[in-house]
Order: structure tokens, then C-alpha cells, then sequence
């Protein structure tokens, strides 16, 4: 089998060895620089382990292979092509579930703390009103799946009153007391477009929204238009529709300027936790494979 690691997955000796017994390997170890580049990587390939750089924008070009995803969202793919390409994707759920509770648990206590003006401040600082803490504070989830049951778990820890929503739950009764709506829902075709103008109307004023998801399931608009209208009175955001670490993406950009949201270039999943989880989880899907019993499979 001819096996290509299309980019740097920072795969460590023992996982390329691993994947040197199931076929002949070439690893690749930077991004492609364009997609063009990252399909030329692909083309004769039957098996292919990437991240979303250039298989998300050039997967339809392909055919009669096997991709093995060392994340989770999928949410672009479409399954037609997939059947009509012969192509079979894996994915690794649960994956990045550590650490990305660990983001939400870590900004929803700069949130509520008003930590960030309050670290290394040199200046004069004139709040004289208490900052806020977690205990009785009244927290939904949007989406109990691997991350939001785990950052469930934490909040109650900290004595937070956890709620979660479900599909056919009535979305603006589950958070119209909420003073933090966290959305770790998947992107589909179910919540594109879910957290729009009248959700984010419908929240407590002085209520925070904290994200991890892709922007088609919220309004960015939105979410300002509920920030400076006091709505909100603060927002997180990981921007989970950019690519990895991309500080010059204009949807990062409008997010970064606003002074009450606090916003990172896609790197909530990014520890070393996910990378080996990850790496074993697509290093399972092939072995799994090519013993004729596909796991994880998008459909």
C-alpha cells in the first residue's frame, strides 16, 4: 500500500514506524503552500493522512483511497462526493477533548474574572465592582457530546449549575437563563446557522458565550451586535473555520479587535495530549481498514 502523510502531523519515530509496517511511506514534513501542491502530494496514493489544508478544498479530485484524519470536524465534506469517489474518510472523535475543555474552562475564568486586564496591569486600576465567580452561576452547553459532557463534568467541580441542550430541545427556553452558553455542537447540516440574531437577542443580559465551534453554526454579526448592544458581556472564541495559527485571517482579525472577546486562531485543540491521541486514533483507523472493518467512518 502507498501511504502518504501529506504534511507535518509531528508524528513521533515510534508512530512512523508503525505506519512503515502497513505500507511504503513517504512523509512529507511542512504544509503544502498551495492546494494544488497538497493534491500533487496525493495524486496514486491509497492511503492518505492530512489535515484539512488542501484536502478540505481539493478531496472531490480525488479517487479510490482511503484518508485517515488525525482530527474531528468533517463538517464539509459531502458525503455524495465521497460515494461517487469511491472515497472512504476515518476520523479520530474525541480526539482533542482534553484539550479543548481545557480552552473553555481556561477563558470562561478570564471571562468571568476579568482576568486579562487585570494580569501585568501598570496602569491605574479604577473597577471598584467585585469581578465574578463560577459558584451558582447557572452554565448550558450546547451539544453533551465528547467535549461539552467533559466540560461539564469540570464546571460542576467548581460548583456551577450545568445544563445541557439537546436536539429537539427548545434552544432559546434551554439558555434563557444562562449566565454562560457554551456551543461545542457539530457542524452540519442540522446547526448551520442555529445561533443566529434571535438566539443571541434571547440570552441574559450579562451573560457570557464561549466557542469552539465552526462559524456556519453561529452569527458573527450576531454575537457583536449582542456584545455592544449589552446582551453579552464578553465572549471566547477559538475560530475553528480558519486555518491552524492564522493571526492574519480576516474573520480572526474582526473578532481580535473587539475589546470584549477574547479570540484564538484555531489552536484549542493544540497540545501534546491531542497529538499523540490523534496519531494513534489515525494510525488504528488504517490498521482497522485494511482488516476489511472500517471504524470512525464519515458518512
Amino acid at each position: 500500500m502507498k501511504i502518504i502523510v501529506a504534511q507535518d502531523l509531528d508524528l513521533n519515530q515510534i508512530e512512523k514506524t508503525e505506519l512503515q509496517k502497513l505500507g511504503t511511506v513517504k512523509f512529507y514534513d511542512d504544509l503544502a503552500v498551495t492546494h494544488d501542491q497538497w493534491l500533487e502530494r496525493c495524486r496514486d496514493a491509497d492511503i492518505i493522512c492530512t489535515g484539512k489544508f488542501g484536502f478540505k478544498q481539493k478531496y472531490q479530485e480525488l479517487n479510490n483511497v482511503f484518508i485517515s484524519l488525525p482530527f474531528v470536524g468533517t463538517g464539509f465534506l459531502d458525503p455524495e462526493i465521497l460515494k461517487r469517489n469511491n472515497i472512504t474518510v476515518s476520523r479520530c472523535p474525541g480526539c482533542n477533548k482534553d484539550a479543548v475543555s481545557e480552552w473553555i474552562i481556561a477563558m470562561t475564568l478570564n471571562l468571568f474574572r476579568n482576568l486579562p486586564h487585570l494580569i501585568n496591569n501598570l496602569e491605574p486600576i479604577t473597577q471598584r465592582r467585585p469581578s465574578l465567580g463560577l459558584t451558582g452561576k447557572i452554565a448550558t452547553i450546547l451539544g453533551p457530546g465528547n467535549i461539552g459532557s467533559r466540560v461539564g463534568k469540570i464546571l460542576e467541580t467548581l460548583d456551577m449549575e450545568v445544563n445541557y441542550f439537546n436536539r429537539n430541545d427548545n434552544l432559546l427556553a434551554s439558555t434563557k437563563n444562562a449566565d454562560l452558553v457554551i456551543n461545542t455542537l457539530a457542524s452540519n447540516s442540522e446547526t448551520e446557522g442555529l445561533l443566529d440574531q434571535d438566539f443571541f437577542s434571547s440570552l441574559k443580559p450579562g451573560s457570557f458565550f464561549v466557542t469552539v465551534t465552526g462559524s456556519k453554526v453561529w452569527d458573527v454579526d450576531a454575537l457583536i451586535s449582542a456584545i455592544d448592544q449589552d446582551v453579552l458581556a464578553g465572549a471566547a472564541v477559538d475560530c475553528g473555520s480558519i486555518q491552524v495559527r492564522d493571526t492574519q485571517d480576516p474573520f480572526y482579525l474582526k473578532l481580535a479587535k473587539h475589546p470584549k472577546v477574547l479570540t484564538t486562531p484555531h489552536i484549542a485543540f493544540n497540545t501534546d495530549v491531542t497529538d499523540r491521541t490523534s496519531n494513534k486514533m489515525m494510525i488504528e483507523n488504517i490498521v482497522s481498514y485494511l482488516s476489511g472493518k472500517t471504524i470512525n467512518q464519515v458518512t
